[in-house]
């Protein structure tokens, strides 16, 4: 084993020259050092990591647990340099996601350098730079060769369970439910990558992982979801959530020209982050979100609605809203759909509703009448992070924006567990935690 790396890392440095370590890769000795030191492991018995555990609701564990191998042709193993806990891991943590099990691997949003590729993988060399999307695709079924890449026909391993709940298979993903493959995550030292060779974004020289970090998940989630409104010059977009997926819509939707945005939240923080970015905020604490929106749109109603929630939506102490809490308690309803509401009944006649929150299973009370005789149109689905990823990367090259805007705290990931209350509980104005392994 040992001699087969060496001679990989040695031809490594003649394909590849001098060490650059300030670029994109690791050039030359250091991608032998990155090498040897994980063979070296390996055949001395180390074969432990330390990575965040699911342990069961509102259980995260910072635990060791068994260090990654490649295990088909076309993986790749990632040595984390960068990841982050996003709003959707709060779904697991609350225990309102289905099919999680004890001492899962958390986390989706993460990116370091290979360390490791399956023989069958031309597409990756040892010391690259890399992104990993948190859709996991293959890149040759009919839904890759759409560019649907959410729904990717063969990269959940657990189709059959999915296909119970949903209908039909959905991707596979990193760190989530089993229903989506049961795939170990991102917050961890290392993490080995299916088809690798498909799911990756390379990094080019001269970009911080702070500034591309966010190309795995919520910079692509808050794009598409703009995209997906269609939006005019004179649309006004209402965004439902301040958090990461709605800051990051904000800023979608702004640089793709609507006239005015309009964001819905009730954290100070959050809302003053989406007014500097140039939104209009209305605090649902405070005023009627309808009533405002209406005024804002001389009674019209916003064309375009965005649901940044999801499944945990807040209210204020309405009849629906106490409802929902209730039925989600006593686990009668997965979801509290009170965003969905609110953006039936405001949505402009003929209007679009986008909805990149997450939903799990079943919602009661939806006022599907109101939307069906409104004519609205319904835009929805995880995201298909690589049909994005060459334009997002491209603009913040580019300068059109910087995603590490939205980072708050920088913790280790021994931090991690304590940071996920802090999270969930929105205290110390936290509104993204970035996790250094």
């Amino acid at each position: 084993m040992v001699a087969a790396v060496c001679v990989r890392a040695f031809k490594l440095v003649e394909q590849r020259g001098t060490a650059r370590p300030q670029g994109g890769t690791i050039e030359g000795a250091q991608a032998v050092r990155a090498l040897l030191s994980r063979s070296t492991a390996h055949t001395q018995g180390i074969q432990t990591m330390k990575a965040l555990i699911w342990q069961g609701k509102k259980d995260i564990r910072y635990e060791s647990v068994p260090d990654p191998r490649i295990e088909h042709p076309r993986d790749a193993v990632i040595k984390v340099s960068t990841c982050a806990i996003c709003g959707s891991d709060l779904h697991l943590f609350d225990g309102f996601m289905p099919g999680m099990k004890s001492g899962d691997v958390m986390g989706h949003e993460f990116m370091g350098e290979v360390v490791e590729v399956g023989s069958e993988n031309s597409a990756l060399r040892i010391g690259e730079r890399v992104v990993v999307p948190f859709t996991i695709i293959c890149g040759e079924c009919d839904q890759c060769k759409r560019g649907n890449f959410s729904v990717c026909e063969r990269s959940n391993r657990n189709k059959d369970d999915a296909e119970k709940l949903f209908g039909h298979t959905t991707a596979g993903l990193f760190g989530y439910t089993h229903l989506t493959g049961g795939y170990s995550g991102g917050q961890a030292e290392y993490v080995r990558v299916p088809f690798a060779d498909k799911t990756h974004v390379k990094i080019p020289e001269g970009l911080s992982d702070e500034q591309v970090l966010f190309l795995g998940d919520i910079f692509p989630t808050g794009w598409q979801a703009a995209v997906q409104c269609e939006i005019e010059p004179t649309d006004t977009v209402a965004i439902w959530g301040a958090g990461p997926v709605g800051q990051m819509a904000v800023r979608s939707a702004l640089l793709l020209g609507a006239k005015q945005v309009v964001v819905i939240d009730r954290v100070p923080e959050r809302l003053a982050m989406a007014r500097a970015a140039g939104a209009i905020s209305i605090d649902f604490k405070e005023e009627s979100v309808l009533d405002r929106l209406k005024d804002l749109t001389q009674g019209k109603g916003p064309e375009k609605c965005i649901d940044a929630v999801g499944m945990e939506s807040h209210a204020t102490r309405s009849f629906d809203a106490l409802y929902d809490r209730a039925k989600q308690a006593v686990m009668l309803e997965t979801d509290r759909p009170h965003v969905l509401r609110e953006m039936i009944y405001v949505c402009r006649p003929a209007g679009t509703l986008s909805v990149p929150g997450v939903y799990g299973g079943l919602i009661d009370k939806i006022p599907f009448g109101a939307a069906m005789n409104k004519g609205l149109t319904w835009r929805m689905g995880q995201t298909h992070v690589n049909r994005w990823t060459d334009d997002l990367l491209r603009r913040i090259q580019e300068g059109q924006i910087d995603p590490s805007f939205i980072i708050t705290h920088r913790v280790s990931l021994a931090d991690g567990p304590e940071m996920y209350k802090t999270f969930r509980d929105k205290e110390d104005g936290c509104i993204k935690v970035v996790l250094k392994p």
